[in-house]
């Protein structure tokens, strides 16, 4: 079997959702430098009768028997990417050697170690996966060695929701009613605000605490937004509420700094959704810098990394608990993986919904729990019932979509 074209798919269609996706204004690392402004829908157009014109993109890997392998959704720029730099480099190889494509890609994109490139690689990776389970006949899990448990219990990431006192412990406690028993909330000030910013990040997080009690583990998101200082403050403040963990406090390459925070702060620190490979996580682990590793199999490599990454982080004593692109694909990793290396799966409660209408079945937890579906591959299948439109992209050698 040898692969013999990779193609990107954009889709077209509606996602049913009532009400405002994005709810409010969530602090950013530009925050010190521009003026907040109106919060916007992040480019999701509404079509005013209660759903969203969406548009996503697939990559499929196709080969000279009927097996297809699927991933996504992919951004644009990792698109382009795949179809202008990276696609020739498989394109006649076997699907199944996932250890011998991630290493050619890697060493063809010697400048693309971290960032857009690695993510390309990434999906191609997990598509890869994709087919390699369907060629098997069985769930990627199974490949990886799993099921290692029963079910994965999930924790709401509320990315996009409003985080204004009276609105967050209302939605905290109907989360925990829905069975949850860990959410994460995101801060909406950074330094720029002064203390009366702080004193509103402060509010936020007792509010939850009040409304969810001592039962349900609360982590807070500070977006990559912070410095040390501002991150000390707030966080030796914070320890009243107990949280699970901080995440993300400053920019991602300023690993000193939150090895400086795991030492300052008396609850754990979480980072590496922004980090890449296994290179870049033992950065991380040597450091000190981190109790939780937190890498999205989309964007730091692909199954075929993450795996590493998940066995480098079992000789620190460091859980991994990966970022949430896409819900079924870490699913299946961490099904294979022991409960007490990846206790938790990411579910971000609007954007793993967004990233999933196109599929036939999307996975979402019930009763705060997932687990992946026992079909071969990932589990991920195109619904074309509910594409309106589509088409094929190509750029041409000027960078021109074709």
């Amino acid at each position: 079997m040898k692969i013999t074209a990779l193609r990107l798919r954009e889709v077209t269609g509606r996602f049913e959702y009532a009400g405002r996706f994005w709810e409010d204004w969530l602090v950013r690392p530009l925050d010190m430098y521009t003026t907040r402004h109106a919060v916007a829908e992040e480019g999701i157009a509404s079509n005013g009768d209660g759903s969203y014109a969406i548009s996503a993109i697939f990559l499929e890997v196709l080969t000279d028997s009927e097996l297809v392998g699927l991933a996504g959704p992919v951004a644009s720029d990792w698109a382009y990417i795949i179809d202008r730099q990276l696609k020739d480099v498989i394109i006649g190889e076997d699907p199944l050697a996932t250890e011998r494509l991630w290493d050619m890609l890697y060493r063809s994109a010697v400048h693309g170690r971290k960032g857009v490139v690695m993510q390309a690689i990434s999906a191609i990776d997990c598509a890869l996966w994709d087919l390699k389970g369907k060629w098997a006949g069985v769930p990627v899990y199974r490949l990886l060695g799993g099921p290692l448990r029963e079910v994965i219990p999930a924790y709401a990431s509320t990315l996009g929701v409003s985080v204004e006192p009276e609105a967050a412990a209302a939605k905290a406690k109907a989360l925990a009613a829905e069975g949850y028993t860990a959410l994460k909330w995101f801060f909406k000030y950074g330094p720029a605000a002064g203390s009366a910013g702080l004193a509103d990040n402060l509010a936020l997080a007792h509010a939850v605490r009040e409304a969810v009690g001592d039962e349900v583990d609360l982590m807070f998101d500070a977006w990559m937004s912070f410095d040390v200082p501002y991150a000390t403050k707030l966080g030796l403040a914070l320890a009243a509420v107990h949280p699970r963990w901080l995440e993300e406090a400053v920019p991602p390459d300023r690993i000193e700094s939150s090895a400086e925070l795991r030492r300052r702060l008396p609850f754990p620190i979480a980072t590496g959704e922004h980090e890449y490979t296994r290179w870049g996580t033992k950065q991380l682990l040597d450091a000190g810098a981190a109790d939780v590793i937190q890498p999205d199999i989309y964007w730091a490599g692909g199954i075929s990394e993450v795996v590493k990454i998940c066995t480098l982080a079992s000789t620190y004593d460091v859980q991994v608990i990966p970022h949430g692109h896409s819900t079924p694909t870490t699913a299946q990793l961490l099904y294979a993986q022991p409960p007490q290396l990846c206790p938790l799966i990411e579910y971000l409660l609007k954007w793993n919904q967004i990233h999933q209408p196109f599929l036939r079945t999307p996975l979402q937890p019930v009763n705060g729990m997932v687990v992946p579906p026992d079909w071969p591959g990932m589990g991920m299948e195109l619904d074309d019932a509910k594409i309106l439109r589509q088409r094929e992209l190509h750029w041409d050698e000027h960078g021109t979509q074709a």
